[in-house]
């Protein structure tokens, strides 16, 4: 009988299909990559997700983010993409939380319990303790590094962080995690040397210095990443 996986079916079978509705996935950052993310989780099955980030779309954010939509200028990130994904699989558990992911806030959450990790979230620090609690846990992660500034998705590369170059973020976060003597991080990078980006004629949501971004690059990263967990989870 006919079920909207049944395409999906077609691909990984029956086995597959019931690994994925088992597994929990928390992706921290529901941004232009990590929207993305969601939204190719939800469509392939994944069964259980959380969802983190305490930001609400803004104007600036409708040009590349999948939840950004003149009428959810305003609503936190992580309502929209909850309330999506049951539209999309009304049986997908849906667990929101409005937090900025911090070392500060880690203990809100127990990384036990999840089969997959996603790191979509901005700042070093966070992305940092992210993948150390990570570490501690036993549980897959995968990181996006930059995917501001940048115009070629088609760059872009999976690749454990030891073997990563050109990318800035990616740079930092290599040589703390070595302080670390942390090992064995997977992460989605390009080897596009950044964009200065131009003047801008208004400041954007009240901020100095911003990356450029666009409708191609983020999503091309977030599906990028959505094809490794669901690959490492049915594997």
């Amino acid at each position: 009988m006919t079920n909207q996986f049944s395409r999906t079916e077609l691909l990984i079978g029956k086995e597959g299909i019931n690994k994925l509705s088992q597994s929990r996935v928390a992706v921290f950052g529901i941004g232009g990559v990590g929207g993305y993310v969601v939204e190719a989780l939800v469509r392939s099955g994944v069964g259980s997700l959380d969802l983190i980030d305490n930001d609400k779309v803004t104007l600036s954010n409708l040009n590349r983010q999948i939840v950004a939509t003149h009428k959810t200028i305003g609503k936190y990130k992580v309502d929209v993409a909850g309330e999506r994904a049951k539209e999309i699989n009304p049986g997908v558990n849906v667990k929101i939380y409005k937090t900025f992911y911090t070392p500060e806030t880690s203990g809100e959450f127990d990384f036990t319990k999840y089969d997959y990790i996603v790191d979509a979230i901005d700042t070093v620090s966070g992305k940092l303790e992210l993948i150390e609690q990570a570490k501690k846990a036993n549980v897959p992660i995968i990181c996006s590094m930059g995917a501001g500034n940048k115009m070629h998705p088609e760059l872009f590369e999976v690749a454990d962080i030891s073997k990563t170059s050109v990318c800035p973020l990616a740079k930092v976060i290599r040589q703390e995690l070595k302080k670390r003597k942390i090992k064995n991080v997977k992460v989605v990078y390009s080897k596009e040397i950044p964009i200065k980006p131009a003047e801008c004629d208004e400041k954007i949501e009240g901020k100095k210095q911003i990356p450029g971004s666009n409708a191609f690059v983020p999503s091309a990263v977030g599906l990028i990443i959505a094809g490794e967990v669901i690959r490492d989870l049915i594997s």
